[in-house]
């Protein structure tokens, strides 16, 4: 695959992967899901991303989303199910998939694909708080300042697993 051929096809691919029970044992426990970017889209400030979140940031972007989207309708999140006693790697599976569907459609679509708030929950490991503050601009830096930063500071370099490439 060639870097800066103008006739190459734009694309984004984006994958849910590595869910991770975090607090685990304790009433605070959850499961979080890295999500890995690699792209060579112009939308997209780093051409290549790794940040970990959790389903309630998920459902965060996706009311945030809906907000800013006016008529375009944002795609469902997978169903949410209490936190059930014990191992339910089925459950965990089919959220995996479900919110990976919903960022492969989100970044299908220009209107949503537009919105700096998703580039800030894909591109930077920013808590959701400090995300709106910096849309809002309420913080000395940009949001491709932020996600530049994030880049540079390597943690946001991570090699995929299992491509499908």
């Amino acid at each position: 695959m060639s870097q800066d051929n103008p006739d190459e096809e734009e694309f984004i691919t984006i994958r849910v992967q590595d869910p991770r029970l975090q607090n685990e044992g304790s009433w605070a426990s959850y499961v979080d899901y890295k999500i890995f970017l690699h792209t060579n889209s112009k939308a997209f400030t780093a051409k290549t991303s790794c940040v970990r979140r959790r389903y309630r940031e998920f459902d965060w972007l996706r009311k945030r989303l809906q907000k800013n989207s006016g008529l375009v309708p944002v795609p469902a999140l997978p169903g949410k199910l209490p936190f059930l006693v014990g191992n339910n790697d089925d459950f965990i599976e089919r959220r995996r998939q479900g919110l990976q569907q919903f960022l492969e459609q989100i970044v299908q679509n220009m209107v949503l694909l537009s919105d700096s708030q998703l580039h800030l929950f894909l591109q930077s490991q920013l808590p959701l708080s400090e995300i709106e503050a910096c849309v809002l601009g309420h913080r000395p830096y940009t949001a491709t300042e932020a996600i530049l930063n994030y880049a540079m500071s390597n943690q946001g370099w991570t090699q995929e697993e299992n491509p499908s490439r």
